[in-house]
């Protein structure tokens, strides 16, 4: 992947209640697609998987919009995954970073896709369309999330091929990664990648290729069983949906923080 290099620009005084993160690195995926990394204040405690206010300073006020974090708790750098939207109030502004720009981030992280929100299971599947693969990117790098589950299935659904490429470029480096695999045995994840309006190894919606079994007879495993198997859930509104009644279908239950249970949906993004 290749770093957008620049001149650092000055740095701007965050407001009361957030934190001032200097950009270090900033990839573009596609022309809607990009990811940036920033320092990490040291006082920013959170668990993998949860998310966190983003912003910019735009037009003299704070503009925030919620993003996953997608580096592990473990990391000394924060990573993001962001879409960049035609004349998106934010993405408009924040495509445009480089290095040595500041954006803010608000100090309380939050979230549902956490391990702690899920009972322990045998198989995790974390379901992701397009961004939502961002708090999968963080949990697919914490030792926890293979000390709770024994197989890990990492799927994302995108539109085109090029879209894919942050994820397999990310589990890449994951299962290349020397010191992952002395805290776990990477080769217990599997990417599942479909494209959905391009010609791909595997092709169609994640929903459909549940609803048919081809993803259980594409992994060799046995359809849903909520006595081994858990869930995580990422995406749009009718991604979120469609996968929930199917989960539920298969007799899963949704959790949530205080309710552990057999699956768990990230509604912050959605509406």
């Amino acid at each position: 992947m290749n770093a957008i290099q620049s001149t650092p620009q000055a740095e701007i005084a965050a407001p009361p209640g957030a934190y001032p993160l200097t950009v270090e690195e900033v990839t573009h995926y596609t022309d809607t697609l990009f990811a940036f990394r920033t320092d990490r204040p040291q006082a920013f405690r959170f668990r993998s998987g949860e998310f966190v206010m983003i912003g910019l300073m735009v037009d003299g006020k704070p503009l925030y919009r919620a993003y996953s974090v997608a580096s592990p708790a473990w990391d000394e750098a924060l990573e993001f995954f962001s879409i960049k939207v035609p004349n998106g109030p934010l993405t408009e502004h924040l495509q445009k970073i480089q290095p040595g720009d500041t954006v803010l981030m608000r100090k309380k992280p939050t979230g549902t896709l956490v391990n702690d929100a899920l009972l322990p299971g045998k198989r995790l599947y974390m379901f992701s369309t397009g961004t939502g693969i961002a708090p999968f990117a963080s949990l697919i790098r914490d030792p926890e999330t293979y000390e709770k589950f024994e197989e890990i299935i990492l799927t994302q659904t995108c539109r085109t091929v090029a879209e894919l490429h942050y994820g397999q470029e990310l589990v890449a480096a994951v299962k290349a990664d020397e010191m992952l695999n002395e805290l776990f045995d990477t080769s217990r994840l599997t990417f599942y990648a479909t494209a959905t309006r391009e010609p791909y190894e595997r092709t169609g919606r994640i929903t459909d290729l549940i609803r048919s079994g081809q993803l259980f007879a594409d992994l060799g495993v046995s359809p849903l069983d909520p006595a081994t198997d858990r869930a995580m859930i990422c995406g749009s509104m009718e991604m979120l949906k469609e996968t929930k009644e199917l989960l539920e279908s298969f007799d899963l239950v949704e959790g949530a923080n205080n309710a552990p249970a057999d699956f768990v949906i990230e509604r912050a993004f959605v509406g």
